[in-house]
């Protein structure tokens, strides 16, 4: 008999505040060359339960083992998306919340020393009002965005990520999680140590707390950009390790 060559898992990349799908371009690129299949939907920002809907009602709709990426909010939004979806089998944290049953992405910003961007955004009214929807959304300064989001990207893709940042909805941030998807998925957490959005000291925390595998990477909080080799290399170990098949099975290495 023939062994079955396994299928590699898709990788379903889930973005943050501020930024959008686009800000994935390095990790696609290299996990498409590696072998990989990558969804990256365009995350709402709206709200957490809304979010996270819509992020499970795509990884429903995937027939094969999913790894589940968050960066930033994306974070929070996959721990809750992916807690009854079973096709998930790992889960991966760039610089991103992995929250507990009750908590909200306020309560973790709110624990830890401030950094930067505590005082380098703005709120703004939506121009039109949408029944039961958000009020209010967050930017970034511009002048402020490379010092707090970006500071290790050049000054003209920082420029470009300013004006077409993509901002959450205030009432995103005070959402309150269900059960986390951590607690019974294995979990990666890629923290980046000279993050000035999400303080490092609660990346640790976060990933201490769910008792991920670490890789510790050197870089802002926009690590997806300015290193996507590392982050791919994390996907890619819990893409081996969360389907069983060892040393890539047939993936190769891209980076």
């Amino acid at each position: 008999m023939h062994k079955s060559t396994p299928v590699p898992p898709t990788i379903v990349l889930v973005h943050g505040a501020f930024t959008d799908a686009s800000s994935w371009a390095g990790v696609i690129s290299l996990l498409h060359a590696a072998g990989f299949t990558v969804r990256a939907p365009a995350n709402p920002l709206r709200g957490l339960a809304q979010d996270a809907a819509y992020i499970r009602s795509v990884v429903r709709d995937i027939d094969v083992p999913v790894v589940l990426v968050g960066h930033d909010y994306g974070g929070a939004v996959i721990t809750h998306a992916a807690t009854d979806a079973d096709n998930v089998v790992a889960l991966c944290y760039v610089a991103a919340f992995g929250l507990d049953a009750g908590e909200c992405v306020l309560d973790i910003t709110n624990r830890f020393a401030p950094v930067p961007v505590a005082d380098a955004t703005f709120t703004a009214a939506l121009p039109t009002q949408i029944p039961r929807g958000p009020e209010s959304e967050l930017y970034i300064r511009k002048e402020r965005f490379p010092q707090v989001y970006a500071a290790d990207l050049p000054t003209s893709v920082n420029d470009a990520l300013s004006v077409a940042q993509r901002p959450i909805a205030c009432s995103a941030l005070t959402s309150r999680s269900g059960p986390p998807a951590w607690a019974s998925k294995p979990s990666w957490y890629a923290i980046a140590t000279a993050d000035r959005i999400l303080n490092p000291t609660a990346q640790r925390f976060m990933a201490q707390r769910m008792a991920a595998t670490e890789h510790v990477l050197d870089g802002s909080h926009a690590v997806v950009l300015s290193q996507p080799a590392a982050v791919v290399a994390m996907i890619q170990e819990a893409a081996e390790q969360g389907t069983g098949h060892g040393d890539g099975d047939g993936l190769r290495k891209a980076f």
